[in-house]
């Protein structure tokens, strides 16, 4: 059970949370899910995030399989259970190959074609070592240009954000889902 109530229907909410609830519902995720259940208790802040959340998931130069990947790489660094959940599907469906999605929940480099391991590579090291060696940066900007470097590393940035919000206020799996990451002991 979450932390806080989680916002995921019309019932109840102000005319400014409605607002912001019924342009998600009308834009390219069809519902409101994830970490705009909390942030719709703050509904500029929800508004701000759904948009900015659309433009990276929905509008980068990066093709479906590679965001993906990186979204994948962020949400296995923050052991994110719902954000794994949610996004191995998606990736699956962009054509992520499964040997690859297995590889990273193991957190294991995985054996992929060059452009997947320029983006792992570059995920990885920026959630592990919080900075980007040279030469995996250099590979990223051959391989993505300057905006693809861009948008991935704030691709990276953004679920991060997700996964800090899922896990704070704990969101839950939904029924009949096994949790994809060994809980940490405390």
């Amino acid at each position: 059970m979450a932390r806080i109530k989680l916002l995921s229907s019309r019932e109840g909410l102000t005319p400014e949370q409605l607002a912001v609830f019924d342009a998600v519902v009308s834009g390219p995720r069809g519902k409101v899910q994830g970490p705009l259940m909390a942030a719709l208790h703050k509904p500029d802040l929800a508004d701000k995030w759904q948009h900015f959340g659309a433009a990276l998931r929905y509008g980068t130069s990066l093709p479906p399989r590679l965001s993906e990947l990186a979204i994948l790489v962020t949400a296995q660094a923050w052991a994110c259970q719902l954000e794994w959940h949610l996004h191995e599907g998606y990736a699956r469906g962009a054509g992520l190959e499964q040997a690859i999605i297995d590889s990273v929940k193991a957190g294991v480099r995985p054996q992929a074609d060059a452009a997947a391991l320029d983006v792992y590579d570059y995920c990885d090291e920026l959630q592990r070592l919080k900075r980007v060696s040279e030469d995996v940066y250099q590979r990223a900007l051959a391989r993505l240009g300057t905006i693809g470097v861009v948008e991935l590393t704030a691709l990276s940035g953004y679920y991060t954000m997700v996964a800090m919000t899922l896990n704070a206020h704990e969101f839950p799996l939904p029924d009949n889902a096994g949790q994809p990451f060994v809980e940490p002991v405390s």
